[in-house]
């Protein structure tokens, strides 16, 4: 398996499979609802879904009203992307060298994307860049101290998260349902340094919780909430 894509290549036919039109529980039932409102109060005309995948959330956008750019560096998920959506724009290329000019989008989106990109400060500096002045950053990313913790169970049986080496960041090997692909760990506080440091402004912050669609499921997301959204605007 190549680390020069994570993985995504490789793994990217059992990614389409898992994620099927509708995406997985964390996107349907913690992510899209939250994603989409925040959407909502912008009123924006263009967007750049930065590791768009197979388009889901392009297509998503699409149906708000707003025109998005999709770009992914794995070919087969790009090839699903333009195959499930014929008008959209859908190009290859990497988070730290966008294809763009400075001020091209209004809405620029990371949709747990910020995980899989090595160079990160290379990035968040790109995707600041082609914002339009005024325009905002909206990223859906894993919480830090799930990418450094692990469920386990303790002594009545009763599954815990333990957290460690949390401020040392890494890549790490992760596989589920024939995926297989590389995630990095990073302490938040190198998140929201990298993000301060392009010079963007935190407008909205959350972690979301699930709805009620499976409460069995539910309950582990609400006990230690996986993810988290925030909003940045750019002067």
């Amino acid at each position: 398996m190549e680390y020069s894509d994570n993985g995504w290549e490789s793994s990217a036919r059992a990614w389409i499979t898992d994620m099927a039109e509708a995406g997985d529980y964390s996107r349907r039932h913690v992510l899209d609802a939250p994603m989409l409102a925040r959407l909502r109060r912008g009123h924006y005309a263009s967007a750049l879904d930065v590791g768009c995948g197979e388009g889901r959330f392009c297509r998503m956008m699409r149906a708000e009203g707003i025109e998005p750019t999709g770009i992914d560096p794995a070919p087969t998920l790009l090839a699903t992307a333009q195959d499930r959506d014929p008008g959209g724009r859908y190009l290859s290329a990497r988070a730290e060298a966008l294809p763009f000019g400075a001020d091209s989008f209004d809405l620029v989106v990371s949709y747990l994307t910020l995980i899989d990109i090595d160079d990160i400060d290379a990035a968040l500096a790109e995707m600041t860049r082609v914002l339009r002045p005024g325009g905002t950053l909206l990223i859906a990313n894993l919480n830090s101290f799930s990418t450094a913790g692990e469920w386990v169970r303790d002594e009545t049986g009763r599954a815990r998260l333990v957290i460690d080496d949390y401020l040392t960041p890494r890549a790490e090997w992760v596989s589920w349902r024939g995926i297989s692909i590389r995630n990095w760990h990073r302490p938040m506080h190198r998140y929201m340094q990298a993000l301060i440091g392009c010079g963007l402004r935190l407008v909205h912050f959350d972690e979301p919780a699930p709805d009620d669609a499976d409460p069995d499921r539910a309950e582990r997301f609400r006990r230690c909430p996986y993810f988290h959204i925030m909003e940045w605007h750019k002067s």
